[in-house]
């Protein structure tokens, strides 16, 4: 466990993660599941690889209101003045400068590492040396570092960041000028992008000095900063509740990486191989569970198959299920509410929430 007071981490939990319906609903999201069945829930991995970062009380939980009470019953290491509720979904950047100012009337010399809360990492220890690294160069150079993976593929789900060729620390040759960003490419600039062989994928995990990141609102979105500024003296008092309505009431809807990233010309990024997964879909919890001899993944102690291929099944415990002559299919049922789609087809689970919520109510999502 950490103990240099000067680390602190940001963990951004308000997202509702519709694409892993149906276990994934407003009510509880993914980030407070055990997704994986092994005991632990996506939040409280994040916030347990942490604690060899930065000390538990420096670990700022950033969630919708309606989640307090999730992350207190899952987070018991920590007090609630660490938990920072957003009124209303405002994207990332607010989220940040909402953090970056909580945290400043506490320690002006922070450096800050900012992740979200539903990302899987199956290197824990090359994890956490890439991060404390990164948090090395934040300290003494005036950088918005952000982490990028060696992409396997061409997928068209994740962001993009080029880079510049050479190294400028000798010492860090896989930390580079970041060059460019692009959000999700079609398959055909994917596709280019891999044979180009300066991109990788954009993990939305950022590492950086309170001092630097407040330079780039206060340079790139200031009517954000100045918002967020105005609460002094309030945060983590009983006026920080009704400061915070307000300020998200005006408050512009708007990401880092378009607000700030995109548009600094101190960003770099360093090139990371830890074992990443977004967790966005489905089929990238199919990529790193464990498959049986018919490469089917199943959570469920009561799922019974035949000719039954490459499937992604989850099911509640001590409930029979019955799967014949599927291929590639995804098969989850929770509460009250079955899936069965095919995978290549997962992009259209969101339109699928989208149109249950119309024509069957909130009930279901």
């Amino acid at each position: 466990m950490s103990t240099n007071k000067n680390h602190y981490c940001v963990i951004m939990a308000g997202g509702v993660g519709a694409r892993f319906w149906p276990m994934s609903k407003t009510s509880r999201p993914k980030q407070f599941i055990d997704i994986l069945g092994i005991g632990k829930t996506l939040l409280q991995m994040t916030f347990d690889r942490f604690t060899s970062i930065c000390p538990p009380q420096n670990i700022y939980i950033v969630t919708n209101e309606i989640y307090r009470e999730q992350v207190m019953e899952q987070l018991p290491a920590i007090t609630g003045t660490q938990v920072l509720c957003e009124p209303a979904r405002r994207n990332t950047a607010p989220c940040i400068a909402y953090a970056n100012h909580v945290i400043l009337q506490h320690n002006p010399d922070a450096i800050i590492v900012v992740a979200p809360s539903d990302h899987i990492i199956l290197k824990e220890d090359v994890f956490t040396k890439n991060v404390l690294d990164a948090i090395k160069v934040a300290q003494t150079h005036n950088w918005l570092i952000t982490l990028g993976i060696e992409p396997s593929r061409p997928d068209t789900g994740y962001g993009y960041i080029q880079y510049l060729e050479g190294s400028i620390l000798p010492e860090l040759p896989k930390i580079k000028k970041v060059k460019t960003f692009t959000e999700k490419p079609s398959l055909d600039i994917a596709i280019s992008f891999l044979e180009s062989g300066d991109f990788l994928w954009n993990a939305g995990i950022f590492i950086w000095s309170l001092r630097s990141i407040n330079k780039a609102f206060e340079r790139y979105l200031p009517e954000v900063n100045d918002l967020f500024m105005e609460g002094s003296g309030k945060y983590s008092t009983e006026l920080e509740a009704d400061f915070i309505k307000m300020t998200y009431s005006v408050c512009r809807n708007i990401s880092i990486d378009y607000g700030v990233m995109e548009k600094a010309d101190n960003v770099h990024v360093m090139s990371v191989d830890f074992g990443w997964s977004d967790l966005g879909t489905w089929g990238s919890l199919y990529e790193i569970r464990p498959k049986d001899q018919h490469q089917n993944t199943i959570v469920g102690n009561d799922v019974m198959t035949y000719d039954t291929y490459g499937c992604v099944v989850n099911m509640p415990k001590n409930k029979l299920v019955v799967l014949q002559g599927l291929k590639d299919y995804i098969v989850v049922e929770d509460d009250n509410a079955l899936l069965v789609c095919r995978k290549q087809d997962e992009q259209q689970i969101r339109k699928f929430v989208n149109d249950i919520k119309v024509e069957k109510g909130e009930n279901y999502v």
